[in-house]
């Protein structure tokens, strides 16, 4: 089973720190583990650190990983800069790192993408003519096509409205389930991170400020302090927890 674990990660820019010391537990295959923070918080740097992409000091730990890439990312700038239409640019996703040659497998993955993300229709659809949560879920899907392990998606509900958010982060809860798929996804709306996730890291100028399950983290108090906001968790009917905000602070 596929594990990811930071070990005193840093990361900056330039001169500036960005990240600072970031100490996780071993998260594993079969978990969906929230993301969240403030706007600025850090949480896009620590994908591109965890990425490789940013170099800095501390340890990004990945085992028990089965694939030659086993990590997918879908950022949260999803512009389109080519001409191509949905199809070729989730099957251009799928072909990066595996050669030239198209097979059968290739396409049945990229027909399974667009089938879970529900845009089939959209295949013939050319990128730049999609609206911003059109393309969101284009963007997943070039992320989900490869396959990974570890898959990170950076506020990918951002532009969808809210059947597209539910239906979106239904089908990670279920990829996570039935995949043993480990899934990082940073969230602004943090009663979709108590329904949908196992786990949660809280970030505040690039420091983690709590990090374990979603119960643990999103409580009023810690919300106080990092998102000055007055709120209450009640349960509702089927004993779910439910984030009622009240006052900005």
């Amino acid at each position: 089973m596929v594990t990811l674990q930071l070990n005193r990660v840093s990361a900056r820019y330039g001169r500036r720190p960005i990240l600072e010391d970031i100490t996780t537990p071993c998260f594993q295959g079969g978990q969906v583990v929230a993301l969240l923070g403030p706007n600025a918080a850090g949480k896009s740097t620590l994908f591109r650190r965890v990425l490789g992409l940013l170099k800095g000091e501390g340890e990004v730990i990945i085992s028990g990983t089965s694939a030659e890439r086993p990590v997918g990312y879908m950022p949260q700038d999803t512009g389109a800069k080519a001409v191509l239409t949905v199809y070729e640019s989730v099957l251009l996703a799928r072909m990066q790192g595996r050669g030239l040659k198209v097979q059968p497998e290739d396409l049945a993955q990229v027909d399974r993408a667009l089938e879970e993300l529900s845009i089939t229709a959209l295949g013939e659809r050319d990128i730049g003519d999609l609206s911003g949560g059109q393309r969101q879920l284009v963007s997943a899907a070039q992320a989900l096509v490869q396959e990974p392990e570890i898959l990170m998606l950076d506020e990918p509900t951002s532009a969808l409205d809210l059947n597209r958010q539910i239906s979106l982060l239904t089908v990670l809860r279920r990829l996570a389930d039935e995949r043993q798929m480990l899934i990082l996804v940073a969230l602004h709306d943090l009663g979709h991170a108590l329904r949908f996730a196992d786990a949660a890291m809280m970030l505040e100028n690039g420091r983690l400020i709590a990090c374990g399950s979603t119960a643990e983290v999103i409580t009023p108090a810690l919300l106080r302090q990092v998102y000055r906001v007055s709120t209450r968790i009640e349960s509702c009917s089927k004993g779910q927890p439910q984030l009622i905000v009240e006052a900005a602070i």
